[in-house]
């Protein structure tokens, strides 16, 4: 998966589900995807944070693109705080977020990484993490095909994407290579959000831990369904 800023509820449990997770960070940035950006709850609605970037051209691979400035802290921070402060699990996490915003980077790729890791330290997840830009030497091979190279390469017997992968990977194309291909679809989750009526779903992972303990999210892992 490309890394993604404090990604959704589902990222993490498909880094859950594995033994190891790989960062597909040396393909080509899509404007307005999520590397840089995601949703939180603010006055009962959801609203992006944004993490501005340096010019990129189409062609310019996640793990090159670099952080416009470091104005944006402060007031993303803010944001967040005034926003959760009131949160029952705000003292814990707000640290976590600032550290990842602090954290001395250039990169939004690194910065995006840094924040899937800091999260799952406090889940307390066990999952590896590689990097396909530091290993693998395939940016030849495109689509499935590097995909399952990388498989390969890990000696895997068995693939998990994201429910979005159904449309570019190919179950009998990995079954012919040794390798058995699922994909995550994950279940509504629901939980209080400040006693709101109309609970806003599929928000940053900040949101979830704002509300919720690392126990509770840990159990909110098994809400996916394999197809």
């Amino acid at each position: 998966m490309q890394p993604y800023i404090f990604p959704y509820i589902g990222y993490f449990s498909l880094i859950n589900a594995v033994d190891r997770f790989v960062f597909y960070d040396d393909v080509n940035y899509m404007k307005n995807g999520w590397v840089n950006r995601n949703q939180i709850l603010v006055n009962q609605k959801p609203l992006y944070f944004t993490i501005p970037l340096q010019a990129q051209s189409s062609f310019s691979r996640i793990n090159e693109i670099r952080i416009h400035s470091r104005n944006w802290i402060e007031k993303t921070l803010k944001t967040i705080e005034q926003s959760y402060k009131k949160a029952p699990y705000y003292n814990n996490v707000f640290p976590l977020i600032q550290k990842t915003f602090l954290y001395d980077t250039e990169l939004i790729s690194e910065m995006a990484k840094e924040s899937i890791l800091n999260t799952c330290q406090y889940l307390s997840i066990k999952t590896s993490f590689i990097s396909t830009s530091a290993v693998y030497e395939n940016q030849t091979l495109k689509a499935q095909e590097r995909v399952i190279d990388i498989c390969k390469k890990e000696s895997a017997t068995v693939y998990i994407n994201a429910i979005g992968g159904m449309e570019l990977y190919d179950h009998k194309t990995f079954s012919r290579n040794g390798i058995n291909l699922y994909f995550m679809k994950q279940r509504p989750i629901f939980y209080n959000q400040f006693k709101y009526k109309e609970f806003i779903p599929w928000l940053s992972i900040i949101d979830v831990m704002m509300h919720n303990d690392p126990k509770q999210i840990a159990d909110f892992f098994h809400e996916h369904d394999l197809i």
